[in-house]
């Protein structure tokens, strides 16, 4: 299946690079546009088997799935210039706040989703939600392991969107604060900036594939480790006499506009 990625920028790049070392779609099946030539080089430079140029409408022709990875104030004039008249043709956005609604008005009613990743995605680990909207069981299906290829793909409904966005897309945010906060404690205590990162950013990442492998509940994973009378009881019940959850539960909620 031919694909197109409008845009080469971080977003546009990561998701090309992911496809392209993936095994849903063939690197030469993949067409990635752009108006600057230096992103195009260096997808080019990494994949030399995959399409690049710089006109919208060449590498959306004929394209079954074409991703829309431009900013919001982009999305319509980029969408004039591509002919939908493909049948059959997937259109992905993941411009944000860009409803499925208006999507489907500059693209003559196609399958449509909104896909949401986080930055992880460059390394092949984001959390990606999708919405859609005219899009079949088997499209759904394609969609959710193309993305899967790029870390974890899950499809929720639209009016989610915004929520999940704030705890997903923005929520990386918190917990990099997260890092940063223990690695200040750690210069504190005496452990060198460098060393202290990389312990705190481990245990992040062992505390979130406890989760993932064993669908688990954070609490049940806290009681394990919180012995009766010990050191980490102590940390734990400080964290929420200083206000540590209903800080977070703050963050999350501010970050979640009113309208998706």
């Amino acid at each position: 299946m031919k694909v197109a990625i409008i845009g080469a920028g971080n977003m546009g790049g990561a998701i090309a690079r992911g496809m392209a070392k993936g095994k849903q779609v063939n690197t030469e099946e993949i067409w990635v546009a752009n108006p600057s030539q230096g992103k195009l080089d260096a997808l080019k430079g990494e994949f030399p088997a995959l399409h690049v140029t710089h006109s919208n409408r060449e590498a959306a022709e004929g394209a079954e799935l074409v991703i829309l990875a431009v900013k919001p104030w982009l999305i319509e004039q980029v969408c004039k210039e591509i002919d939908w008249r493909a049948e059959g043709q997937i259109v992905g956005s993941v411009a944000a706040g860009i409803s499925i609604e208006r999507l489907s008005e500059y693209t003559g009613g196609k399958a449509i989703f909104r896909i949401v990743p986080n930055t992880a995605i460059s390394l092949g680990q984001s959390m990606t939600l999708m919405a859609c909207r005219g899009a079949s069981e088997e499209q759904q299906q394609l969609m959710l392991d193309i993305f899967e290829e790029m870390g974890v793909s899950m499809m929720i409904p639209e009016e989610k969107i915004a929520a999940t966005t704030a705890m997903t897309s923005c929520g990386i945010a918190y917990a990099l604060k997260y890092i940063q906060a223990a690695m200040q404690a750690g210069i504190e205590m005496g452990v060198y900036p460098k060393d202290g990162m990389k312990m705190v950013a481990q245990s992040l990442k062992g505390a979130a594939e406890l989760i993932l492998q064993n669908d688990t509940h954070p609490a049940v994973e806290i009681d394990k480790v919180c012995t009766p009378g010990g050191i980490t009881i102590r940390g734990v019940n400080t964290l929420e006499e200083e206000g540590f959850t209903s800080a977070l539960i703050k963050a999350i909620k501010a970050s979640c506009p009113q309208k998706s």
